[in-house]
């Protein structure tokens, strides 16, 4: 088996491979590494778009031809196939929280850097909230020191938009800051049709 490498490592870095189940289903985001895995154990179902990402591997000694791979945006793998067509929930990190909420404090409706941006309970855990995607929004500091161990109305402070747990092609789509053309038209068209949308 041939060692590939990658011909650009910009186009490395931005480009991650949509990884689908055999029966289309949406799994998560791969690396170029495991995309070349799965061509290499032939254990790639189908295709969509067009190549992305050509890797070059080694040299033939038999006919000096390097060997190469084109990669596609969209992959559907053999074997891994999900059964039901359960919803995961994505994880609750702050990073996953703070693009839900757009960089923005839900409180005063400013943009904020991540490093500027805290998670807020809407209602505290100090008075019985969980932490949960129902119950927390990006908070500013400010915000989030004025509001204390208070509840939005307590402190007479509205929500700006209401919490909710993302789907998982939304929490995809949030994720991954350079999504091609291709991905984007296949993941639009398998978000939910109720979602919400943010109103701030």
């Amino acid at each position: 088996m041939a060692l590939f490498e990658p011909r650009k490592v910009s186009d490395i870095h931005a480009t991650r491979v949509l990884s689908l189940d055999s029966n289309g289903r949406i799994l998560d985001w791969i690396s170029w590494q495991d995309a070349v895995c799965l061509y290499v154990r032939d254990a790639v179902s189908w295709t969509l778009g067009n190549p992305c990402l050509t890797i070059h591997g080694g040299t033939s000694r038999e006919t000096g031809e390097q060997s190469t791979l084109d990669l596609h945006p969209i992959v559907a793998s053999r074997g891994h196939a999900r059964l039901h067509a359960v919803d995961p929930a994505p994880a609750l990190t702050n990073a996953a929280l703070f693009a839900r909420d757009r960089m923005l404090c839900l409180y005063c409706g400013e943009h904020f850097s991540r490093g500027e941006l805290t998670r807020d309970h809407v209602v505290p855990l100090s008075k019985g909230g969980r932490d949960s995607w129902e119950n927390v929004v990006s908070a500013c500091l400010a915000c989030n020191i004025r509001k204390g161990s208070h509840t939005p109305q307590q402190a007479s402070m509205p929500l700006l938009a209401v919490p909710y747990r993302p789907s998982w092609v939304e929490h995809l789509i949030l994720s991954n800051r350079n999504i091609l053309a291709d991905q984007m038209e296949f993941l639009m068209n398998h978000l939910p049709k109720n979602r919400r949308r943010m109103q701030a």
